[in-house]
């Protein structure tokens, strides 16, 4: 195959498309959020807010631009990372995979008396010196409602795993707070990794409609003052910080919202943007001899996967996916002559310059990590498996047709929608290879990609990938340094996002498999670490064998900053890589 003449032409025409519209298009984003009562009018859209004589003032630069930041209901990446400047759990997780106390004095375990011999019990002792930003005080009474909102049926919380499993939460006194979960929780830590305070919120039942969720109101180093849809988001020093005025050691971070990572390379080239958020390993090269900007990058949890539907993209989020399937991905052959048919490592040596490794399961880091084989390029048995499920192309053109396949009506091309977020580079060149490289097993890809805020939207805002009317979706996603969230939201059959439970779960794929939902539940009930991994290894192999996900190629966390920029420091195990912006600094 002429790969690499054909894929250069396309994809230097693919480039000056993508450099003239991001230069030229407005980012899509939701209605702008009003000013705080009291908060002087913000510049027009495109203007830069003046900084004061002697203020520090740290412009961070993101290409794409958050839905939605309550924590219970968004589902982007960058919303985590722009909410945590303000937004604060009751633990956290440092870069080398360690649990530490934000709002809670101490990490609760045995020794502490935190956590109950049974597991069933986790008392977290609770800071008495924080106030929120507008001032009120922080308390036991939070977590309570916290616990509420996410639990409420009505809610509309994209997740509840672990919440679930909760009897209760007791506030023993205003600093006390004592969780009893109905069974063993293994990853209990990772819960009420945000707070909401119950004065500056709403009613449970509806927590989609707060203001809250676009002006946020916190217990971290910022104050959230302004957002101005498709240009900035602006937090300033919140002087109810409980180290204020020692840290925040800036006096505003700027949210800057860009069309894409290639302006945004030109922008702290320049100098006109202080942080760069989420680069690739194709994108560093550029920067190994300039001495003003610094690669900021750690081995990372996450993998670029395509994520395809298993049901029936024509209903609305069926909860019937093996009686409902998709006409074309319902056939597991279709699904392995897709894998059969991408050289990854193609991928990785010419997108990533080699940098990274193929991917091949959901756990690729960490003390859970998966044993899976990477999966071999073999175009013939790709043809071999979609000749034996029916697809032939008997009209010459190039492109399979459904001629006594399994679930297609006869004639029906092999033909999908291929789909990620629009102003990534790489995300389009991948795109472009990936295409060429199914067509010569004659299947067609085309492509209707859309913003991150639509791709990764909402149950409420009607997003498709929420309810299931897709067929090849692209992206990376993460686990934390306990699996069991991502594991379960992405692959237990009760985390299908439908109408009856209001969109709750990640399991996009409609995927069912019983023994993957044994080792799940299995994984989350044992305190042995040693045999929850043996379950994932479980949950990784059937993933292999079914393919509700083909995973591309494993992505290290590399963000960009200017060398007069100080501790900002990335951290592979949370998304939000504002995590100690309290720390930082601008010289």
């Amino acid at each position: 195959m002429k790969r690499q003449s054909t894929w250069f032409l396309a994809i230097s025409v693919l480039l000056s498309l993508t450099i003239v519209l991001a230069a030229c298009a407005p980012a899509a984003a939701p209605a702008a959020a009003p000013a705080q009562e009291g908060e002087a009018a913000a510049p027009a859209a495109g203007a830069e807010q003046p900084a004061a004589a002697g203020e520090k003032t740290i412009i961070y630069g993101v290409y794409q631009e958050p839905e939605i930041l309550n924590a219970f209901v968004r589902t982007q990446t960058v919303a985590s990372d722009v909410a945590a400047l303000t937004e604060e759990g009751l633990v956290s997780v440092d870069p080398d995979g360690n649990y530490y106390p934000v709002l809670a004095t101490e990490v609760p375990s045995l020794e502490n008396g935190g956590v109950s011999e049974d597991g069933l019990t986790i008392t977290y002792k609770l800071r008495d010196d924080v106030l929120w930003s507008d001032g009120e005080p922080f308390t036991c009474d939070d977590v309570l409602f916290t616990f509420e909102a996410v639990t409420n049926p009505e809610s509309g919380a994209v997740s509840t795993t672990g919440y679930d499993l909760m009897e209760s939460v007791t506030c023993t006194d205003d600093y006390t707070a004592v969780v009893q979960y109905r069974e063993f929780y293994a990853p209990f830590l990772s819960r009420f990794e945000a707070i909401m305070p119950r004065h500056a919120t709403g009613e449970p039942a509806k927590m989609q409609e707060w203001e809250y969720n676009w002006m946020l109101v916190g217990t971290g180093p910022f104050r959230m003052s302004d957002w101005r849809s498709g240009d900035q988001m602006v937090f300033v020093k919140n002087e109810h910080y409980r180290d204020y005025p020692d840290a925040p050691k800036v006096d505003k971070v700027i949210v800057r919202i860009i069309p894409s990572r290639e302006v945004g390379k030109a922008l702290i080239t320049s100098g006109e943007i202080d942080i760069l958020w989420d680069l690739t390993e194709a994108d560093t090269p550029e920067f190994d001899e300039n001495p003003a900007v610094v690669v900021n990058g750690r081995p990372g949890p996450g993998t670029e996967r395509l994520v395809l539907n298993l049901a029936d993209p024509a209903l609305d989020a069926t909860d019937d996916p093996i009686n409902n399937p998709h006409p074309l991905l319902g056939d597991k052959r279709v699904r392995q002559a897709i894998q059969y048919g991408i050289d990854k490592q193609f991928l990785v040596d010419e997108l990533l310059y080699g940098a990274t490794t193929v991917g091949s399961n959901e756990l690729s880091l960490g003390w859970a990590q998966c044993q899976i084989p990477a999966s071999e390029y073999n175009p013939d048995k790709a043809i071999e498996l979609l000749e034996a499920a029916g697809f032939t192309d008997q009209d010459g053109d190039g492109v399979r047709e459904c001629h006594g396949c399994m679930y297609a009506e006869e004639g029906t091309p092999l033909r999908l929608k291929y789909q990620t977020t629009t102003g990534n580079q790489l995300r389009e060149e991948s795109q472009q290879l990936i295409i060429e490289m199914l067509a010569d097993v004659g299947i067609e890809l085309y492509i209707e990609n859309v913003p991150s805020s639509e791709l990764f939207g909402s149950w409420a805002s009607g997003a498709f990938r929420k309810h299931g009317q897709y067929d090849v979706l692209m992206y990376t996603t993460s686990d934390g340094i306990d699996p069991q969230e991502q594991m379960e939201g992405y692959f237990a059959s009760w985390n299908m996002p439908t109408e009856a439970n209001g969109g709750t779960g990640f399991n996009y794929s409609r995927w069912v498999n019983e023994e993957a939902d044994a080792a799940l539940q299995a994984a989350g009930a044992s305190p042995d670490l040693a045999a929850r991994k043996a379950a994932y290894q479980t949950v990784c192999e059937k993933i292999a064998e079914d393919l509700p996900h083909i995973y591309l190629y494993d992505r290290a966390e590399i963000h960009l900053s200017r060398s007069n920029i100080k501790n900002f420091k990335v951290n592979p195990w949370t998304q939000t890589q504002t995590w100690n912006a309290e720390e930082w600094d601008k010289e």
